[in-house]
């Protein structure tokens, strides 16, 4: 869902990775969206962190474009006076993405070669959860789920899927909580999509990516 890919490939809070030796690592600008500006060190600090997350990055474009977003959801979110996730919230996230990789030995490696370090890490998933929280705080009221949309995405997804992996599907009553959910995300990331295209309709933004330093 994108607008959870948005927040959950992250804030640019991280240190870019070190230069190759012999190189100067030089930082500039690479967009500005209305009086605050882009680094190329953050680029590059979100493409580490979706690399340690999911074993690739996007193109530094994709990444800027993302970058563009987070600002447009966080200015909000700090404009309302959003609350902040609790340290408990935040543990919980960090424990919750550790237990996404298939081993610890795998994490430990994928920080490793990330640059990473367990203070970065749970400083993306603050502003993650920050970010997402507060979509969908803004989004869920509006997003209403009736009795047929759940027995359609039942008939026309849980089931077609649990068959092509030879698996008995699960009772309709079972799954019923589990799909209203799933189609309460995909109602979030559809309003927060035409939102995110509003708001860039009225911002100035410029970007810079290919350009030389400034």
């Amino acid at each position: 869902m994108r607008w959870r890919t948005i927040v959950l490939l992250a804030v640019p809070l991280l240190a870019a990775a070190p230069p190759v030796r012999g190189q100067e690592l030089i930082d500039r600008v690479v967009a500005r969206v209305e009086n605050d500006i882009i680094l190329l060190s953050e680029v590059n600090a979100l493409g580490h962190y979706q690399q340690f997350a999911d074993g690739k990055s996007e193109s530094d474009e994709q990444i800027l474009e993302r970058l563009i977003d987070q600002w447009i959801v966080r200015n909000e979110a700090e404009t309302a006076r959003f609350p902040h996730p609790s340290d408990a919230d935040v543990t919980h996230g960090a424990e919750r993405l550790r237990a996404s990789f298939a081993s610890p030995e795998e994490y430990e490696s994928r920080k490793k070669q990330a640059g990473l370090s367990d203070a970065d890490i749970r400083n993306m998933v603050t502003m993650q959860l920050y970010l997402s929280n507060y979509l969908d705080s803004r989004f869920r009221p509006a997003v209403q789920i009736g009795p047929k949309e759940v027995e359609d995405f039942y008939q026309d997804a849980v089931v077609p899927r649990a068959k092509a992996r030879n698996q008995v599907p699960p009772a309709l009553d079972a799954s019923r909580e589990y799909i209203q959910e799933a189609l309460v995300q995909r109602g979030i990331n559809e309003q927060a999509d035409r939102w995110l295209k509003e708001s860039r309709a009225r911002l100035h933004v410029e970007k810079f990516l290919t350009e030389p330093a400034k």
